[in-house]
């Protein structure tokens, strides 16, 4: 049985790849408290997100519910307000539910279960950002191009330096505050915050103290850079998109761009450390559990491609580490999950055993046999992608030692990742894996009716389009989260006895 009620931290990056992270077995960066995690904690050596899309995978991961099941398609996909999210359930648990940082929700609910959100977002929650199936030969202007990585090095400053500073202190207060507020018996109940950095996200630029963390003689270049005539039809569309061989990167930019993604993990670590300090600072690690992932990977450039957006493992694998010392002894799982997991285990964790019943369909597993080191645990991920650089629905089945890449308008793609870790050799047109092809084709037919769902994504790139134009005529009103602060109510104010107040700020309390 777990100990239930247990406080839940979940630090969380964005296109951190885990090939970077010397807990994956990167040989150069350098993240003392990441690989103290993982040293004490759960590895997943398999994981993966549910979307290689910023807001889809996020979506996904709250939900615990494939994109498809949600609308959440690409980065201007609304995500429903009656959708379920680990938040809601946590709170019906009796939980305390903030989020710092980036989720980048789309629509006019910007809190979906939290009951606190501590800081804005550093994306738009309009939908600006819908991509257009119908028109894919017209490059949409908002999406990445190869200026992050031809202007890749050393910078002072950033906005994504400014959200993350802002998301590491917001959150450090916050862990103070709630000790605080326990220890004056205001609000005792357990907490589930979220912490959500946007680094090491592009662009590739770092304070000149994280990129001498690193020599560019020291940066490796892609093992395999693919000519646009060697890619697969996806990866040539992805190419297109990021107008990757109309601006080629020189070696040297590929390494300047290396080196600052690989500075700016540092960065991450730390950002991670100052919050794990402030953790223990305000008594709260001995009954708190730690859970670490990224949204989705990291190209860097590998087979030709940068970002995400592709179901090759750079893309697609994330990190995920489980850190609760007294609940589970610290371990590596072998076996494919997926964030669509998280959401039943955090229940788990937090109820101490599975509900008897749901009331939303899940998609995803508890990892807590995973977890625990115990028989039962499944090996399963499947992923979907809708939005830019695609024009149909393309799906990913991760089972065992193969991995399956289905879509209708090119050919299937099967790897033996085990044998192949660099996808080299698709398998899928070889007769002696038609076995496994029929078997994976046959899956993804009783899962998914792809005709249908490719005219739903249409149909929705369609309306929000005509909502975007329509409504960012005449007086503009935003979505985007204005977090509320009281002035009347921060440091010291009249309505208290100086005395009160000092004694209630001060932690921990002093005692006469």
């Amino acid at each position: 049985m777990l100990e239930p009620k247990q406080n839940i931290l979940i630090l969380m990056a964005d296109q951190m790849t885990p090939f970077a992270l010397a807990a994956y077995g990167h040989r150069l960066t350098r993240t003392p408290n990441l690989d103290r995690l993982a040293a004490q904690g759960v590895v997943f050596e398999s994981a993966y997100c549910a979307s290689p899309l910023c807001a889809p995978s996020r979506f996904s991961l709250l939900s615990g519910k494939l994109p498809s099941a949600i609308g959440a398609y690409d980065n201007a996909a609304e995500f429903p307000s009656q959708t379920l999210t680990f938040a809601h359930y946590l709170r019906a648990e009796g939980y305390r539910t903030i989020l710092s940082g980036k989720m980048h929700f789309c629509g006019a609910d910007q809190l979906h279960g939290f009951e606190e959100r501590l800081t804005t977002d550093i994306y738009p929650a309009d939908f600006g950002w819908t991509p257009d199936w119908s028109d894919f030969n017209t490059r949409p202007s908002w999406y990445h191009n190869m200026s992050s990585v031809i202007d890749a090095g050393p910078c002072v400053r950033t906005n994504q330096l400014d959200f993350d500073d802002e998301v590491t202190f917001t959150t450090r207060q916050k862990l103070f505050d709630i000790a605080r507020e326990a220890n004056a018996g205001k609000d005792q109940r357990p907490f589930c915050l979220v912490a959500s950095l946007t680094h090491p996200h592009d662009p590739y630029a770092i304070p000149q103290k994280y990129w001498d963390m690193y020599r560019d003689e020291d940066i490796e270049l892609p093992v395999h850079r693919d000519s646009l005539d060697q890619a697969d039809p996806h990866s040539k569309r992805l190419r297109h998109v990021c107008e990757t061989d109309r601006t080629p990167p020189t070696d040297q930019q590929i390494r300047n761009a290396r080196r600052a993604y690989y500075g700016a993990i540092s960065y991450v670590d730390d950002q991670f450390g100052a919050i794990l300090d402030a953790l223990e600072q305000a008594g709260l690690a001995g009954n708190t559990t730690i859970v670490v992932t990224s949204d989705h990977g990291e190209m860097l450039g590998e087979r030709g491609l940068w970002y995400k957006m592709t179901f090759f493992e750079g893309g697609c694998r994330v990190p995920l580490i489980v850190h609760a010392p007294k609940q589970f002894d610290a371990h590596r799982v072998s076996a494919n999950v997926s964030h669509l997991d998280l959401l039943p285990t955090l229940v788990e964790i937090a109820r101490g055993t599975l509900p008897s019943s749901w009331p939303d369909s899940l998609d995803g597993q508890s990892l807590v046999p995973h977890l625990r080191g115990v028989s039962g645990g499944h090996d399963e991920a499947v992923g979907e992608y809708l939005a830019e650089g695609a024009i149909a629905p393309i799906v990913m089945l991760r089972r065992g030692r193969f991995k399956f890449i289905h879509t209708s308008v090119d050919p299937d793609q099967l790897y033996d990742v085990e044998a192949d870790p660099l996808e080299r050799n698709n398998l899928a047109a070889n007769p002696a894996y038609a076995a496994e092809v029929d078997t994976f084709r046959a899956q993804i037919a009783a899962r998914w009716n792809l005709a249908a769902l490719h005219e739903e994504v249409l149909s929705s790139q369609r309306r929000r389009h005509f909502h975007f134009a329509a409504t960012t005529q005449g007086t503009v009103a935003s979505w985007d989260w204005q977090p509320l602060v009281d002035a009347s109510q921060r440091y010291m104010r009249n309505h208290i006895d100086l005395d009160t107040l000092e004694a209630m700020a001060r932690f921990p309390a002093v005692v006469r």
